[in-house]
């Protein structure tokens, strides 16, 4: 059987099935998503790998598909879990334990129950909790993750008084960090994507949406999604890809707008969407980026190639793009800083769920997001941290959670809700991830915390002590 290597090393195909590097090797040895496979061959019942650092791994190939019901984790002695089952809470139960079989759980089970429940299979794992909180692993629906250098200059400038908006038309912001990319090589996106996972995996994140944005010429922003794909593979955090083709006008077509939109739409859609590279396509709807009638252009064309939406919309001024978002059926309209009455309207009767960003809103002096009016109104509002080299520069989304009860007007339950089930129904999810449930997968997060509220009060506060994803430890610190 034939083994060929993908993904600039992110994968390798075997016969029928394609296996990513994080599939094939335990968390602790994946070196924070650096490492690479350089070569694969078939023997028995395992692969040899030759990897990245110069060593040469035999690595059993993944179990068949089976109906057993063995408990391989089982994480027990939780105080509280949050389950995020039902409406408007955070489906708490106290002295709970969580089983699971491989990449999914089984039960949730009284804790005395825990080692009972189900037969172990040979060297199930048992995590105890000591009393804390368990929750969902957390997903980030909003960030840009793969970029080349920092803005640490300009957010000097925005500390001496100096706008977002100033820096952006004085030919700094978005095209400071295209120059810095278009410079990079893959290795160095996809070592520098791999350390921003590894920094939201800190604070227990298992799942996030990273979008491209940083190159803004055809073939570029195409690595760039590569990138995305390479590093979600060889890294325990789940990553789906969007691509931002529309985040602004690169310098080379600062007078050719027309062009440029035509460049995306017409190409930079249909390839992407071809060669499997994203889920959605995003554009940046503001003054200094694109027009309305712009963005719909671009994401008719992704409409036709088979991607989502997701689109910036209200950061700065009221462009009614939450108002095309929701005509056009998108997944999300995300930052809404200066969103209006009517487009809140629209939302409320719409599927497109709200993704605010505090942290954005902070760095940048923007009015905080009417997250309050939106609930109020019914639209489903979560949480990202937009993680990004210029406006929100940050990979703690409990932090966001913190900003968002103490600003937004959000309650606890809400601000937990919005990192987790309305985060993953954002990403077309919800049936997967960001519950703890039967059937679903075992991402799980451990805080060394006495109750829920602890996390979001303790703001900038890392409480996450131990972090699973589809089933096994991906992160373990020791107890203070």
């Amino acid at each position: 059987m034939d083994v060929e290597v993908l993904h600039h090393g992110g994968a390798v195909q075997v016969g029928s099935e394609r296996l990513r590097l994080k599939d094939l090797l335990g968390p602790d040895r994946l070196q924070g998503g650096g490492l690479r496979i350089k070569g694969a061959r078939l023997a028995e019942h395992s692969l040899w790998l030759a990897l990245s650092d110069g060593t040469e791994h035999q690595v059993p190939l993944p179990p068949a598909k089976t109906t057993d019901r063995l408990a391989t984790l089982i994480v027990r002695n939780i105080g509280q879990l949050l389950t995020m089952q039902g409406e408007g809470g955070v489906g708490l139960v106290a002295h709970a334990a969580v089983v699971c079989c491989r990449e999914h759980v089984l039960e949730v089970v009284p804790d005395r129950d825990a080692l009972s429940a189900v037969a172990l299979a040979p060297g199930c794992r048992v995590v105890d909790a000591c009393g804390g909180v368990v929750s969902p692993g957390l997903v980030d629906p909003h960030t840009h993750p793969v970029f080349g250098g920092e803005r640490s200059v300009e957010f000097g400038l925005k500390a001496a008084g100096r706008s977002y908006l100033e820096i952006h038309k004085a030919g700094g912001g978005i095209l400071s960090t295209v120059r810095s990319t278009r410079a990079a090589t893959f290795d160095q996106l996809a070592r520098s994507c791999g350390a921003n996972l590894t920094r939201l995996l800190a604070w227990g994140v298992t799942t996030c949406e990273g979008k491209s944005g940083y190159d803004l010429t055809l073939e570029g922003e195409l690595r760039l999604l590569e990138v995305l794909r390479t590093a979600g593979d060889c890294h325990p955090v789940d990553l789906h890809a969007t691509l931002l083709g529309a985040h602004t006008l690169p310098p080379e077509y600062i007078d050719e707008r027309e062009a440029y939109v035509e460049l995306v739409a017409g190409q930079m859609v249909p390839r992407a969407a071809a060669e499997g590279l994203c889920r959605f396509c995003d554009a940046y709807c503001e003054d200094g980026a694109f027009t309305p009638e712009e963005v719909e252009r671009i994401f008719r064309a992704a409409q036709a190639a088979g991607l989502g939406l997701r689109l910036h919309a209200e950061q700065f001024t009221d462009q009614h793009g939450t108002e095309l978002a929701v005509a056009l059926g998108a997944a999300s309209a995300d930052h809404l800083e200066a969103v209006g009455a009517a487009a809140i309207e629209a939302l409320a009767g719409s599927r497109t769920t709200a993704v605010l960003l505090p942290g954005a809103a902070l760095a940048c002096r923007c009015p905080w997001p009417p997250a309050r009016a939106l609930l109020d109104a019914g639209v489903p509002v979560a949480l990202g941290t937009d993680l990004n080299p210029g406006s929100s520069m940050t990979s703690s989304l409990p932090l966001m959670m913190s900003l968002a009860c103490m600003q937004l007007g959000m309650t606890c339950e809400e601000s937990w809700r919005a990192v987790t089930c309305v985060a993953a129904a954002s990403l077309g999810l919800g049936d997967q991830i960001g519950r703890v449930a039967a059937g679903l997968q075992a991402d799980l997060v451990i805080f060394d915390a006495p109750d829920y509220r602890y996390i979001p009060y303790h703001y900038a506060d890392n409480h996450a002590r131990v972090v699973i994803k589809r089933g096994r430890v991906v992160l373990e610190r020791q107890r203070d």
